[in-house]
């Protein structure tokens, strides 16, 4: 099978998520993904990621190599080196100050390779007052706003229920590197490409970021409601509850007549959406009315049928059991060499000449280290010098 990225070399120096997610995105198009661990290191196989045999250690870290270096000793710089030297891409998430002092920054490590696209993942920022401070992705969630606009009203600010800071970090740090990979096409030469917790999850405010910026509005929380948009949110019915997502008069329209309360198409308190949203009390008391007359499946049958945006809430086995999602592929197997026959989360992107692909599980530690220097012209002896000294 041809993959989009053959011949891309990566060196994945990342830890905890948002690095290595971001470097998965190549390792499953077909990227040689070579992750730098470190050697002896006690509990070094707990770093924040979980246990290697978990879930989501696995999950992270499938279709890469692993070496073991030490990036402290100036034999194991050599050794990060030379493997600079035939890489294209290197990704970190050290803080400013540590890479520096490694000698391992960018600076230091374009000098090997003037086309190098490094890549840094940082909490803040790689310069500013913060720049020097840990990140963390609920810290993220809170500066960067997403917990003020996330729960119900008077019920204090609220976390997203996944690390959606670290996400949206790791795929703003893949997108800047395949634009910089595109542009060295052009120059011939690299650069330095850098992506933050909190950058990316102002970016991800988005819709409620602009609110505030071009009319200096500041949104607060909504629940399950759309902020500015009304029918659209979570509702009760006979059996359990329905996301219904209805937008716009015509719409509006349709939902009446699904529901069979028709007359309020025309109610003054509802003739556009700016008056259902400040009505929404009124208008929510009469939707729940009349959802209780059915079951979830009903009524996700008929307002489906009407095209209005309607749908279950899944816990994750429901999720994993949805015939689209089983279509879209979005659970796909692995071998492991002891956990055996694993499923991991596949790719939401599809591209139809190059797909993604799972080619190999989670590397155990140092699994391709000799294979790896061998690669880079070490000999044996050489390599069995390196281990004794804890170099490798």
């Amino acid at each position: 099978m041809k993959t989009a990225l053959k011949g891309l070399k990566v060196i994945d120096l990342t830890r905890v998520r948002a690095g290595p997610s971001a470097v998965r995105h190549f390792a499953d198009w077909g990227a040689d993904v070579i992750k730098v661990e470190l050697p002896n290191i006690s509990n070094s196989d707990i770093d924040l990621g979980g246990a290697r045999h978990g879930s989501d250690f696995q999950n992270l870290h499938r279709n890469k190599r692993s070496i073991t270096i030490n990036l402290k000793d100036k034999e194991g710089k050599k050794i990060l080196k030379k493997l600079t030297k035939t890489a294209d891409v290197i990704v970190e998430n050290f803080r400013p100050n540590v890479k520096k002092r490694l000698g391992i920054d960018y600076e230091d490590l374009k000098k090997e390779n003037k086309k190098l696209i490094y890549a840094s993942i940082s909490g803040f920022g790689q310069t500013g007052p913060y720049a020097h401070l840990p990140g963390f992705d609920q810290v993220a969630q809170g500066m960067g706003g997403l917990m003020s606009v996330t729960g119900h009203e008077g019920k204090g600010p609220l976390r997203v229920g996944i690390p959606v800071a670290d996400l949206s970090a790791g795929l703003h740090c893949a997108l800047g590197i395949l634009t910089a990979l595109y542009e060295r096409n052009i120059s011939g030469i690299g650069q330095h490409v850098s992506a933050s917790l909190l950058e990316s999850q102002i970016a991800m405010l988005d819709f409620q970021a602009a609110r505030y910026l071009i009319n200096q509005e500041i949104p607060g929380q909504t629940g399950n409601d759309h902020p500015t948009m009304t029918p659209m949110g979570t509702y009760p019915t006979l059996d359990g509850y329905i996301n219904i997502a209805s937008a716009g008069n015509e719409m509006w329209k349709r939902l009446c007549k699904a529901l069979n309360i028709e007359k309020y198409t025309n109610d003054k308190d509802f003739l556009n959406d700016d008056l259902r949203t400040k009505n929404r009390k009124r208008l929510t008391k009469i939707i729940v009315e009349a959802l209780s007359q059915g079951t979830n499946n009903e009524w996700i049958l008929k307002l489906n049928k009407v095209s209005i945006p309607c749908g279950p809430i899944n816990n994750i086995e429901e999720v994993f059991s949805d015939p689209q999602v089983k279509h879209n592929n979005m659970s796909q197997s692995v071998i492991h060499n002891k956990l055996g026959n694993i499923n991991l989360v596949g790719q939401p992107v599809k591209l139809s000449r190059t797909p993604s692909n799972f080619y190999k599980a989670a590397p155990e530690k140092g699994e391709h280290t000799e294979e790896i220097l061998e690669e880079l012209g070490y000999k044996s002896e050489k390599i069995k010098l390196l281990k004794m000294r804890k170099v490798i």
